[in-house]
């Protein structure tokens, strides 16, 4: 798999590390493929979430696609059908039989999204909810021409959450998903560009998408493509630098900017967009402003403050080089750890049974077999004592030095056994528990 497992900083520490990370330039570069002919799919062991998504291997996608230019994967030319993790039977379920509410869905038509009036209303006797989803009203207005959107589906739909997780691993920054389920020879949503990068992953039905070159380079949430409509629309109205039809199980990968459109051909349509919020140099920056920011800087500027008066100059250029000064004390370990939980909170693990859990640690015995919880990204924290601080799953737990070997054994990934731990049996019984309830081990 193009992932790895490494411990650092002596045998207990473990975190998981994978290929293509990093900060890649951002020069674009308008070039669309197909299947890469150097591809290799490996048959010791299932591809990963993003080799699922793109017919490129890990190392290019990093190197010569990321944040760079649109990549089309036909269905032919990935390892086997993705489209299984969702189906229109599935969003059918969701709109009948779960209770969805706003803004779990919204419903678009010519281009204008739909107010939620329109397919919402009173949950029924003992629910006190006026937004339900009404799936009659969402029928005729599907009928209508109406596409109608399931957003946050990460959180909806297990298998779609399972993928979206993988792939948030693969690639380091966060990851969303949304449904998009088009009615026959219909458009939802105007020539636009979204302001993260996105895979698009065709699920049923057959639909014909437009790219067009960007207007604005690397957007961010405050640009977005109502700002430059009038561009956006002349630019549509250009050649597009891709004009394909999207068949089951085909993905395009389209950096922000893009401009792009679909169309609905034939029959119903579901794809589902899998939005990437990537982590930007700026968001560094912010941290590091941060940390400085709470220790110090707080005194006022004196009376009669004039930034452009020669003293104005001068307190200007003594806290520029306070400033300096400063940014060369700063603890970049610290500012890791802090934006690695930063980052954690975006995505969630596996979903654990709650109330199953919970029994499980108060009735927990040497006989009881557990595994690292998927996607919680365990690392750990040396303290001055020796002694360990645990930090996975939005929880920190101290363990102590002498529970090492069974905390390597614990974060292996691997199923174990309690019994198993090196530990005595009523400190392995705790150490256990303590993970369980902490959410950073399951059954």
């Amino acid at each position: 798999s193009r992932r790895w497992c490494r411990w650092r900083s002596r045998r207990w520490c473990r975190w998981r590390c994978r290929r293509g990370r990093g900060w890649w330039s951002r020069q674009r570069r308008v070039t669309l493929h197909s299947a890469d002919p150097l591809q290799v799919i490996s048959e010791q062991s299932p591809p990963s979430p993003l080799g699922r998504l793109c017919s490129a291997p890990a190392e290019v996608f990093a190197r010569e696609i990321w944040a760079r230019k649109p990549w089309l994967s036909r269905a032919e030319d990935l390892p086997g059908s993705v489209t299984d993790v969702f189906s229109l039977q599935a969003a059918d379920e969701l709109l009948s039989q779960r209770g969805l509410r706003t803004p779990f869905i919204r419903l678009a038509k010519d281009g204008r999204v739909l107010p939620g009036s329109r397919f919402t209303g009173s949950g029924g006797a003992g629910a006190s909810i006026a937004d339900q989803v009404q799936d009659d009203a969402v029928m005729r207005l599907f009928a209508d021409g109406a596409t109608v959107v399931l957003q946050a589906l990460h959180r909806t739909w297990p298998a779609v959450g399972e993928l979206a997780a993988g792939l948030s691993e693969d690639l380091g920054h966060a990851v969303q998903v949304n449904a998009y389920i088009t009615p026959p020879q219909s458009q939802g949503f105007a020539a636009h560009y979204d302001t993260h990068d996105v895979f698009v992953l065709q699920i049923a039905g057959r639909k014909r998408w437009r790219i067009h070159e960007p207007v604005f380079t690397d957007p961010l949430p405050e640009n977005p493509w109502e700002s430059v409509a009038e561009q956006v629309r002349a630019r549509a109205d250009e050649v597009p630098v891709l004009d394909a039809t999207f068949e089951p199980g085909d993905c395009l990968y389209l950096p922000r900017g893009f401009i792009h459109s679909a169309q609905a051909l034939g029959g119903t349509s579901l794809h589902l967009t899998f939005g990437v919020h990537s982590a930007i140099e700026r968001d560094i920056v912010k941290a590091v402003m941060k940390r400085l920011e709470s220790s110090g800087w707080r005194a006022p500027l004196p009376a009669s403050w004039n930034p452009g008066s020669p003293e104005g100059h001068a307190q200007i250029q003594q806290v520029v080089d306070e400033l300096r000064e400063a940014l060369t004390h700063v603890d970049v370990q610290a500012l890791a750890n802090s934006l690695h939980d930063q980052r954690d909170t975006l995505q969630r693990p596996e979903p654990i049974a709650p109330l199953a859990h919970a029994t499980l640690a108060a009735n927990l015995t040497p006989a009881d077999r557990l595994r690292l919880r998927h996607h919680v990204n365990p690392r750990t924290q040396e303290q001055p004592d020796k002694s360990i601080t645990l930090v996975a799953a939005g929880q920190r737990l101290h363990v102590d030095a002498r529970q090492l070997d069974a905390l390597e054994r614990m974060l292996s990934g691997e199923e174990f056994a309690v019994e198993d731990l090196p530990l005595p049996n009523d400190e392995a019984l705790d150490l256990a528990r303590r993970l369980l309830l902490a959410g950073i081990v399951t059954a």
